[in-house]
């Protein structure tokens, strides 16, 4: 009698938690130190402080104008208890933004921690350069990248509405799972404003190297947003069709 698992083999396709095994009636103790190390590195992403100053003088060396906003969320327990607060700029971050006096731009992108600083440390700015060119292409202009520290999702209705977006993208590191501590998340809003609702928004979520990779998910990002300026609208009214247009991993054509 062979003592193989024959469920042993589909662990090479997937990192979800399947086939653990079993000592007994309970988990082999290989498989409840690995759920207490992924459990600890999920719980790492959520507290880790957010270099935001880093990113963007990463994000200024790739020849973008980066500035670094604050939320109203002055600390991570109040981040985390307070949702509102991340929804809003603080009263000096508001000025910064006002100063610039409206640079317009069709799309301003925005960056913010959110749940995991390391999944927008590790890949928020090649995502930015690999989506640079493709909206550049759909004749499309980017104001300035806003690098929010404390964000979520909604402060990004406030920066557009600051700038004189007709648009925002919204970048934001994604509520870890215990095998993905490093997701990206993407929101996309076409004519963002206060009390903007999430019905009103589209998401290109799980960006990182085993999930959706960079080059897919700025396919889909550019695709959205040719959408979004022809129909004018974003969110449930707006299906993603990318993937029926893309062909050999082709980047679609959508204004023409």
């Amino acid at each position: 009698m062979s003592d193989t698992d024959p469920w042993s083999g589909l662990r090479r396709f997937t990192p979800a938690r399947i086939a653990l095994g079993r000592a007994g009636a309970s988990l082999p103790t290989s498989e409840v130190l690995a759920f207490g190390l992924s459990h600890a590195r999920a719980r790492d992403a959520v507290h880790t402080p957010f270099d935001g100053a880093g990113l963007a003088e990463d994000l200024r060396s790739a020849g973008l104008e980066a500035i670094v906003v604050d939320s109203d969320a002055t600390d991570r327990a109040t981040y985390l208890s307070r949702p509102d607060f991340g929804r809003r700029l603080s009263p000096a971050s508001r000025h910064v933004l006002e100063a610039l006096g409206k640079p317009g731009g069709d799309i301003v992108i925005a960056i913010a921690d959110g749940l995991s600083a390391r999944a927008v440390e590790s890949h928020a700015r090649s995502l930015v350069s690999t989506l640079r060119p493709r909206i550049a292409t759909l004749g499309l202009g980017l104001g300035p990248v806003v690098v929010v520290r404390g964000g979520r999702v909604a402060i990004g209705d406030e920066i557009a509405a600051l700038v004189g977006a007709r648009a925002v993208l919204m970048l934001i590191g994604e509520r870890p799972g215990l095998s993905s501590p490093d997701s990206l998340g993407a929101y996309l809003t076409f004519a963002p404003g206060p009390g903007t609702s999430d019905a009103n928004r589209n998401c290109v979520s799980n960006i990182r190297p085993e999930g959706l990779s960079i080059d897919d998910a700025a396919a889909k990002i550019a695709w959205l947003f040719g959408a979004a300026f022809l129909r004018g609208l974003t969110g449930v009214d707006l299906k993603d069709e990318s993937d029926q247009l893309v062909v050999g991993g082709g980047a679609p054509t959508l204004i023409t």
